[in-house]
């Protein structure tokens, strides 16, 4: 499972975000997290999209989005949730 958020060097918002997400990671439910910094990564269209939105995180990069600003502990557990679940065939 990978979270990407999109953030900034200097915003405290993104930190904390981070900061909190980090928190939810378990041995049973691990995660990594690419951060991307929208003012260094060289795509205008990047920082049009998100510029006055971040923090901004997505699961898998899928859309939608699963939070701006701060994070939602419910729905981030809800994908982790999601995908700590054995599929049918690994149920007997």
């Amino acid at each position: 499972m990978q979270f990407t958020l999109y953030s900034r060097d200097y915003c405290h918002l993104c930190h904390d975000m981070l900061d909190a997400l980090l928190r939810l990671q378990t041995p049973q439910q691990p995660f990594s997290v690419n951060v991307i910094d929208i003012d260094q990564a060289g795509d205008p269209e990047l920082l049009a999209r998100y510029d006055e939105l971040v923090p901004v995180l997505f699961a898998d990069l899928a859309e939608p989005e699963l939070c701006h600003y701060f994070l939602d502990e419910d729905k981030v557990r809800g994908v982790l949730n999601k995908l700590s679940r054995p599929f049918p065939s690994e149920i007997r």
